[in-house]
């Protein structure tokens, strides 16, 4: 075997003695399970240890479920999403915005954890002070370059209960 020629080589060239066997063979050990690891790592199987939610990213679809009723969002608005480690930030207006100046614009943002796949974002700014100050908790799935996420939206002030389900694509 390889590490017996080597052995040998080394013991003839006097080289050999108890410590720097022990290390070699250790070397030689860390650095198979190395190359193992490496080869036999896969990333999906990683699950939600290996979420990372940072980068911007634009909804693709969208739909509200309340009740029996589920409602498509609107195509007529473009929105993304910005995460970084422990913010976030959504930013939306209308696609075709009107001629004179009554663009509807939305955004919001605060900050956020990541247990898991349980994504919570603590809405600290919002356009509607309804929604101030409430976390909103998601479960999070990315598949590539896509991430979707589906949670409860519940804010009484405003009359707000359904379960909402986002598609987004990762802008590069």
């Amino acid at each position: 075997s390889i590490f017996h020629n080597i052995t040998s080589k080394l013991y003839i060239h006097g080289f050999m003695n108890m410590k720097f066997k022990s290390v070699f063979i250790l070397s030689l050990l860390a650095a198979c399970l190395s190359f193992y690891a490496c080869m036999h790592s896969d990333a999906s199987s990683a699950a939600a240890p290996g979420l990372h939610l940072n980068g911007t990213w634009q909804l693709l679809a969208g739909m509200t479920i309340t009740g029996k009723d589920t409602v498509p969002y609107a195509s007529d608005f473009r929105m993304i999403k910005i995460i970084n480690d422990d913010h976030f930030a959504f930013l939306r207006h209308d696609k075709n915005p009107p001629k004179d100046s009554s663009n509807h614009f939305d955004g919001g943002g605060g900050i956020y954890t990541l247990t898991g796949n349980q994504y919570t974002e603590h809405l600290d700014y919002y356009s509607d002070r309804n929604w101030e100050g409430k976390p909103f908790t998601f479960t999070v799935e990315l598949r590539g370059d896509t991430l979707i996420q589906t949670g409860i939206e519940k804010v009484d002030a405003a009359h707000i209960d359904h379960i909402i389900i986002e598609k987004y694509v990762k802008e590069h």
